[in-house]
């Protein structure tokens, strides 16, 4: 496990302050409540209020109450807890119409995290698990994901990456990637074939929040042995519209950001 850093530590007590309480406080409150040196406390409450974390209350000098920052980064972890809920019952109701395995991700720099899950009933079906973590750029909702970005953000986060594979499948060659982030961005979908499984193929489509960003995607997935172009097209639009369905769930109008 890595180091604390008191600094890091000692801020984080400041703000739990304001939990209790009126929740305005002054620089003398805070030095008396953590027992730190006032120089200390003065120093992070200044950097603090900097970064919109903590802001000066106008009718009473000298103290402090928690700022928009703190709202914004509540209302974010507040979106993560709806999005996971409401992607697990749209999740369930794809699996329902198509019995396959239902996936819904988000991206966590260049990997993808599974947040909801439904298994396919079939003895033969894809075996993952809600939490688990893999490459982007071998999965279709990873791919969604990063076709997703803003060209320069794209470009930050693959700079310098190695992007190994997981199967024989799997695009390792940053031109390549780039061309099927391209025509995936063309198509509104993702697809994926044998890229994170040699025996799974899977298809996965945007979902939106309610200023039109993307969020999330949604995918179906389907053993190799059920595979074929026409399946594959009914589960594009299978996931198309549980995507959609989910975006609509988080507020989303139409609007594209």
């Amino acid at each position: 496990m890595g180091r604390h850093v008191p600094a890091v530590t000692r801020a984080l007590d400041i703000l739990e302050l304001f939990l209790e309480g009126d929740g305005a406080l002054s620089a003398p409150d805070i030095t008396r409540k953590l027992g730190l040196p006032r120089t200390t406390v003065h120093e992070l409450v200044t950097t603090l209020a900097a970064r919109n974390y903590l802001v000066t209350v106008p009718e009473q000098p000298g103290r402090y109450r928690l700022g928009v920052r703190t709202y914004q980064l509540g209302s974010r972890y507040a979106e993560q807890l709806d999005l996971a809920a409401e992607g697990q019952r749209v999740a369930r109701e794809v699996a329902e119409t198509c019995d396959e395995t239902v996936h819904v991700a988000v991206l966590e720099d260049t990997d993808v995290i599974y947040i909801a899950k439904v298994d396919s009933t079939h003895a033969v079906r894809m075996v993952s698990a809600a939490g688990r973590k893999l490459p982007a750029h071998c999965t279709s909702v990873g791919k969604m994901l990063l076709a997703s970005l803003p060209e320069p953000e794209l470009r930050a986060r693959l700079e310098g990456r190695e992007l190994v594979g997981m199967t024989p499948h799997s695009i390792t060659d940053p031109e390549a990637l780039q061309q099927a982030l391209a025509d995936i961005r063309a198509r509104g979908l993702a697809t994926e074939h044998r890229e994170s499984n040699p025996d799974v193929s899977c298809v996965a489509a945007p979902v939106r929040d309610s200023a039109g960003r993307v969020v999330a995607a949604l995918s179906v997935s389907v053993p190799m042995i059920r595979w074929t172009e026409e399946r594959g097209a009914e589960l594009a639009e299978l996931a198309a519209k549980g995507a959609a369905d989910l975006s609509l769930r988080l507020g989303h109008r139409g609007r594209r950001a």
